[in-house]
């Protein structure tokens, strides 16, 4: 059964797996000390510029949450959008390892703007408040939406100049690079980011995400945090390598070029199939569609996705870097024949 549930749920791309094999020959000193840590952390630079730093870990919650350990204090808030990964799919993780107050605000599509964060400002310096601290943007959100580097450069100044930090979840930056048709850098680094959560998984990687530090300092004792964290990996090169073969070449792009491109056809083709609503705009590999929830059902045993919002009732599909014309086709076919019941 082919999904369209999640891009976690693809493979390995094969050149990501052919560098799997070859760090496989032979030994190599443990915890990061080896060929393939060095110049994935290189390649990164190659990236983020010469000053940032990045450390790998094994997954997306471990990089929020110890991104956002090198930026806040027990006592201080993180300010998110109501719908973040961070405050609704990573089962509290951030509040009890951090110790800190997640403020989801309100969004549209799940953006935030300073405007939307600027009222929780008012309870610095009250003892009884948690003291705002940081600001988390999700690039692209929850909901498919993309900041514009406009947009993200205006949270970066108002940031700024509050003294706060930001920190950008990028479980799937490569889509939005693509769909924007801009480096990584510009989407994060150049419009003020402080820390990136450097997706893989969703992209090709077997697992391993990075936490990337954009300046100097920021990552003093960082070391420490992520072993007492449980997320120092003793076999680093198998997690580093697949980072070096991904941002050392342009698979990373063409990766999420091609998971955008699925998720545009995907839409034309179940928006053409009556009765079926594409409910926002497909920016990246996210299309969201409203249909009746018997024909859901129906859908469902051919092939594997989630109902987003069962009281409208919406759906999402997620198209990935392994998804085919062949396969949209097969899932559109099957989507006329549910809606035909």
């Amino acid at each position: 059964m082919r999904s369209f549930a999640s891009d976690n749920n693809a493979g390995v791309h094969p050149q990501v797996m052919e560098a799997l094999q070859q760090a496989n020959e032979g030994h190599a000193v443990g915890y990061g000390a080896d060929v393939h840590t060095e110049r994935a952390v290189e390649v990164l630079k190659g990236h983020f510029g010469p000053q940032s730093e990045a450390h790998f870990v094994f997954l997306g919650t471990a990089a929020n949450v110890l991104g956002l350990a090198a930026l806040v204090r027990p006592y201080q808030s993180v300010i998110c959008a109501e719908t973040a990964h961070i405050n609704n799919d990573e089962c509290g993780a951030p509040e009890r390892f951090l110790g800190s107050k997640l403020v989801g605000v309100p969004h549209t599509d799940g953006k935030i703007t300073p405007e939307a964060i600027a009222p929780l400002l008012e309870s610095r310096g009250f003892e009884h408040h948690s003291q705002p601290a940081a600001v988390s943007v999700t690039q692209p959100t929850e909901l498919g939406a993309l900041y514009s580097l406009d947009e993200l450069k205006a949270i970066g100044e108002f940031c700024k100049q509050e003294n706060l930090r930001l920190h950008m979840d990028g479980a799937r930056i490569a889509n939005a690079a693509a769909a924007l048709d801009v480096s990584l850098a510009a989407m994060t680094r150049d419009v003020g980011v402080d820390v990136l959560s450097l997706g893989g998984g969703k992209n090709g990687l077997m697992y391993g995400e990075a936490i990337v530090f954009m300046r100097p300092g920021l990552d003093t004792d960082f070391r420490y945090v992520r072993k007492q964290a449980m997320q120092l990996v003793s076999k680093m090169r198998y997690l580093s390598v697949q980072f070096e073969a991904m941002f050392g070449t342009d698979l990373w792009i063409e990766n999420g070029q091609r998971a955008n491109a699925m998720a545009r056809l995907l839409a034309e083709k179940a928006g053409a199939v009556d009765g079926v609503e594409i409910t926002r705009p497909v920016e990246t590999n996210a299309v969201f569609a409203s249909m009746p929830m018997q024909a859901i059902e129906t859908l469902k045993q051919e092939f594997f996705f989630y109902v987003w919002e069962p009281t409208r009732p919406e759906v999402r599909w997620m198209t990935s870097f392994d998804t085919t014309e062949d396969d949209v086709e097969r899932f559109a076919a099957a989507l006329k024949r549910a809606m035909d019941t």
